[in-house]
């Protein structure tokens, strides 16, 4: 499916990266695996997980080059590595990504902007230089990567939610501006076991219950439908939202009007309370968490 296609992908040197850089240079891309090296938080640098998979790549056969560029600073450059050793880009899988979970009233100024600076303005740094590139040959394909933490919720995630649910948006305003140069744009929301969600609590039994849920669904699996969304056989899909759970594929919905209520009098503060808030009061979304929503187990 991606064969003579040159695939950028984040944060590649572990789990999900990995698995997906590793299926791309099996189905003939030629790719760039990026990875700073840096631990859950961000803290550190180590190239040695980004040489591991480009060695993985090559000895089966495959073409890879590392790149140890941070997403938060050298966008711009993690994409001219695919220029300057491949001659172009064709896909860019956007998964780097950082923790720093805290309850919100204890969160801190430095542990917000540390994980948007990663998650979202890495996105956007990206995809801009990738953007320039794809509207020159008129082609290209982008895959970032959401959580459902952000499109739903989860407890003590304000920062990652904030930046998760800012990528679905980004996306969607890439796929509508890019598509007159037939580039499209997509997001995953993966659910998988890797070193960020090793991160969760394990304090109660339904805790290591849940936990053991989560680690059977390996990062491998993520990787197909990002192979497929690169690949010219989507080449009518973008604007989407996808999750992957397991052996489950789910398309996702997206903020649409859910009830209409109108007035020819207009509204007043005691006219919203009387007729409007209790007309709606069924619709409105409740207050859950990812799980709640995705209460079923892994299939």
């Amino acid at each position: 499916m991606l064969k003579d296609k040159v695939v950028v992908v984040t944060g590649a040197g572990r789990g999900i990266g990995k698995g997906i850089a590793t299926m791309a240079a099996a189905y003939g891309a030629k790719v760039v695996v990026n990875d700073l090296g840096g631990s859950e938080g961000g803290d550190g640098a180590d190239r040695i997980p980004a040489l591991e998979v480009v060695r993985e790549i090559r000895d089966n056969g495959g073409e890879a080059v590392a790149d140890f560029g941070n997403v938060a600073t050298d966008g711009a450059a993690i994409v001219e590595t695919a220029i300057r050793e491949f001659g172009r880009i064709d896909g860019l899988v956007n998964n780097a990504g950082i923790l720093r979970d805290r309850i919100f009233h204890k969160m801190s100024e430095e542990e917000f902007d540390s994980v948007i600076a990663v998650h979202l303005k890495g996105s956007f740094n990206t995809a801009r230089a990738a953007a320039t590139h794809f509207r020159e040959q008129g082609s290209g394909a982008m895959v970032h990567m959401t959580s459902t933490s952000g499109l739903i919720g989860n407890y003590g995630q304000a920062n990652y939610a904030a930046a998760k649910l800012g990528i679905a948006g980004l996306s969607r305003s890439i796929a509508l501006d890019m598509s007159r140069y037939n580039v499209r744009s997509n997001c995953v929301s993966p659910f998988a076991w890797s070193r960020l969600i090793g991160t969760i609590p394990m304090g109660t039994e339904a805790e290591r219950e849940r936990v053991a849920k989560i680690q059977a669904m390996t990062p491998e699996k993520i990787a197909p439908l990002c192979i497929y969304l690169l690949s010219d056989e989507a080449k009518e899909i973008t604007g989407q939202i996808f999750a992957v759970r397991n052996n489950e594929i789910c398309l996702m919905s997206q903020p649409r009007p859910v009830r209409n209520l109108q007035t020819s009098e207009g509204w007043t503060p005691e006219s919203v309370a009387d007729r409007f808030a209790p007309a709606v009061r069924s619709s409105l979304t409740p207050l859950e968490r990812s799980a709640d929503v995705f209460s079923w187990d892994p299939v």
